[in-house]
């Protein structure tokens, strides 16, 4: 047992027989769990989309975290029984905002969790998502996304951490050392550059290689190397006229040969199959099959693999030596997390870890954290001894505010008995001393003129297979939903019933004191309605407890800290639009504006307000050190966000006009201050010259401190010679 990892996966190997081997790189998917389920499921594959995910939507109790345990370890079991060296399976799943194999934790969507701008707390989610996955025996989980969201057409965009390479890099790092911790294989997903024009969901890319290395490559590496991420799944575009799933260039030289990734490349749901029947590169499955091996993809997910593994092999388009590495890689991994020691769980422990209250309590804590304030005219907080009648509208105060997207198990809506809908949380929060009327917008006119305050809350069509060529708010729709290829989000849908941005106007027409709270994963549209609304929240989905927090600070017993992480737009036709693009040779106007964004990257709100003073800056060799004292001037506990930007200028290349380095959260109550430092490391000033060679070149920077990407209170000058960066004094030439 003192051997390694490898060691043990190498000796293992030497005894497995072909088609034992075989099996380990392909997977199985059953839809319906009944009594059926082991008549067709084949113990032999090596992974598994586990049970739990589809053990609820027939039942009419949801199953609990001790069955799909017990069903699980059941699995694992028999697989076990039926194999030549008792090998267990992977049992994977989603988890992309909370465990998604049953009615887990439901934290805010990764676009909520970028907001915080808080890595320790997305940490602590990730910890959790482990806990809750690995109780009941999922062992892999095909999560974070960390694909650069540049074009919120993108019906994905929910699930990104926004449009920043540093936020979405330390984000997806963050979950996934939380989920390795627990012996829980992290997938970051999808590598690599994952949609195309107009936002459209897995096309052609065209991305030079300069900007796919500096751009939409760098989450995926500081997943690996820092995140210790143990798997990644390949996407389904490709990228300079091969497929991500067969992409050599991709899954072995820059994967294996330059980040030394020593774990296994799992496709997409379909992906393999998709180099013949969607790229068609080849003319069959088999065929694709052995391209995506010899170029370095493992596992086949989610469908049986086995026989085209088989054919491929018995044609000679696989050798011993390509199976052999690949088994290899897979069967490490299954040693490294200890699932041969320990392949099962204790079902009735994962009762006490499954939303337990420290989980729903963090939720609680993400969801406060996430809600940024756009817009406020000086009404909110509302007083609650002000109001005596406040107006509810929109569909969504009666759902729950989790999002449609990887929430809850297939086909089946997430729930759980001590949840509450944002309306049912109002109701319960102001009590007996305010009048909550909800009604429909036919009836706004009547109910809003009649109320102290009012409040709209919007619903979004969007997710997965759910891209968007229109960013307004949806008006009147057939019942819209995710297409065929949102398999594992199920065909959700979402009717919308009324013109949403006439009923904001209708509302704000009769009552000045009333608020938009959007409900939302993408930025939204809001020419036509805004300029008649005092308030605005950007809520996004802020997760099972996000109707507390969504009180807490309509309210005032929670200041909005949230920053944005993905640029608004003042209209769809400014799209794609992000803060650190590169210099325009001549400028960035439009017919209708100026080209500037509605709302830029790191934008928030408080109900406080802070000051940055004394800001200095100091060279260390190859890094800065920044240093100031933040001071809440307000009157409310709040949170403030210190950004850290670099301008970039007689470098090799030509460097963004202003790009994300540092980022520090700082909470303080009202009329406190704090001294912070906040360093900018020598990666901060590295990049891909001329010759694509990555290192500290020289250059000049303008070093800028501020709250958000337009709002900077400080700036100094420094230089980078030889690996060394220099402050630039006044004096100084």
């Amino acid at each position: 047992m003192s051997n390694t990892p490898k060691e043990r996966a190498q000796a293992l190997l030497a005894q497995m027989s072909l088609e034992e081997k075989l099996y380990q790189l392909s997977g199985q998917m059953i839809f319906h769990v009944d009594e059926t389920y082991e008549n067709v499921r084949n113990p032999m594959h090596g992974n598994y989309r586990n049970p739990g995910h589809f053990m609820h939507h027939e039942r009419e109790i949801p199953a609990s975290a001790a069955e799909v345990a017990e069903r699980i370890n059941r699995d694992v079991r028999l697989s076990m029984e039926a194999q030549p060296h008792a090998i267990p399976p992977l049992e994977h799943g989603e988890a992309l905002h909370g465990a998604q194999w049953g009615m887990a934790t439901v934290f805010p969507q990764p676009i909520g969790m970028a907001s915080t701008f808080d890595d320790n707390l997305t940490a602590r989610i990730g910890d959790a998502i482990g806990k809750e996955c690995a109780a009941v025996g999922v062992r892999q989980t095909l999560t974070p996304v960390v694909n650069i969201a540049r074009d919120c057409r993108w019906g994905r965009t929910i699930e990104t951490f926004g449009e920043d390479v540093l936020l979405s890099s330390n984000m997806g790092t963050a979950i996934c050392k939380g989920l390795e911790k627990n012996g829980v294989i992290a997938t970051p997903k999808h590598y690599a550059d994952n949609y195309s024009y107009g936002g459209r969901d897995s096309n052609v890319s065209d991305t030079s290689e300069r900007t796919m290395r500096e751009v939409y490559l760098k989450p995926f590496e500081k997943c690996f190397k820092e995140g210790g991420a143990q798997s990644v799944m390949a996407a389904y575009n490709s990228w300079e006229g091969v497929p991500c799933s067969c992409n050599e260039k991709l899954l072995t030289d820059i994967l294996r040969e330059e980040w030394n990734f020593q774990g296994f490349v799992v496709s997409d749901y379909g992906g393999v199959e998709g180099v013949a029947r969607a790229h068609k590169l080849v003319d069959t499955d088999w065929k694709a099959q052995a391209l995506c091996v010899k170029a370095g993809l493992e596992v086949n997910l989610p469908s049986d693999s086995f026989e085209n593994l088989k054919t491929a092999y018995t044609k000679g388009w696989l050798t011993d030596e390509d199976v052999d590495k690949a088994v290899l890689r897979v069967l490490t991994a299954k040693f490294k997390i200890g699932l041969f020691d320990a392949p099962f769980v204790d079902a009735q422990a994962a009762e006490k870890i499954v939303r337990c209250k420290e989980h729903k309590q963090l939720a609680l804590e993400a969801a406060r954290e996430s809600i940024i304030l756009l817009k406020n005219e000086g009404i909110l907080p509302f007083g609650k001894e002000k109001i005596k009648k406040l107006a509810v509208f929109g569909a969504s105060a009666n759902e729950f505010p989790i999002g449609k997207n990887y929430s809850g198990p297939y086909a089946r809506e997430w729930t759980a008995p001590d949840a509450k809908t944002p309306l049912q949380y109002l109701e319960e929060y102001l009590g007996d001393s305010v009048e909550v009327i909800f009604a429909e917008d036919d009836r706004i006119e009547e109910v809003a003129a009649a109320c102290d305050a009012a409040i709209y809350l919007t619903t979004v069509v969007e997710g997965e297979g759910m891209d968007r060529s229109d960013i307004r708010l949806p008006s009147v729709t057939k019942k819209a939903q995710a297409d065929e290829s949102a398999i594992i989000v199920g065909k959700f849908e979402i009717e919308v019933k009324t013109d949403q941005e006439e009923s904001i106007r209708r509302m704000t027409a009769v009552n000045a004191n009333a608020a938009v709270v959007l409900l939302n994963g993408a930025p939204v549209d809001m020419r036509g309605w805004m300029d008649g609304c005092r308030a605005i929240l950007e809520a996004w989905y802020p997760g099972e407890q996000g109707s507390q927090a969504l009180c807490e600070i309509l309210f005032g017993e929670i200041s909005p800290s949230a920053k944005l992480p993905i640029t608004f737009p003042r209209s769809v036709g400014q799209l794609p639009l992000f803060y650190s693009m590169k210099p325009s040779g001549r400028g960035y106007g439009y017919v209708e504006n100026d080209g500037s964004p509605l709302y830029p990257f790191g934008y928030g709100l408080s109900y406080t307000s802070f000051a940055l003073k004394d800001c200095t800056c100091s060279c260390a060799g190859d890094r800065l050190q920044i240093q100031l004292t933040v001071e809440n001037t307000g009157n409310y506990d709040g949170a403030e966000v210190v950004q850290i930007y670099l301008s970039g200028r007689n470098c090799d290349v030509v460097m963004p006009i202003k790009e994300l380095k540092a980022y520090k959260r700082i909470a303080l109550s009202a009329k406190e201050a704090a001294a912070v430092k906040i360093e900018v490391p020598a990666e901060a000033f590295c990049y891909y010259n001329r010759k694509m060679v990555y290192g500290m070149h020289d250059g000049d920077y303008t070093v800028m401190v501020g709250t958000s990407s337009a709002d900077i209170k400080a700036a100094f000058e420094v230089k980078v010679w030889n690996g060394i960066v220099r402050k630039v004094t006044d004096d100084a030439e």
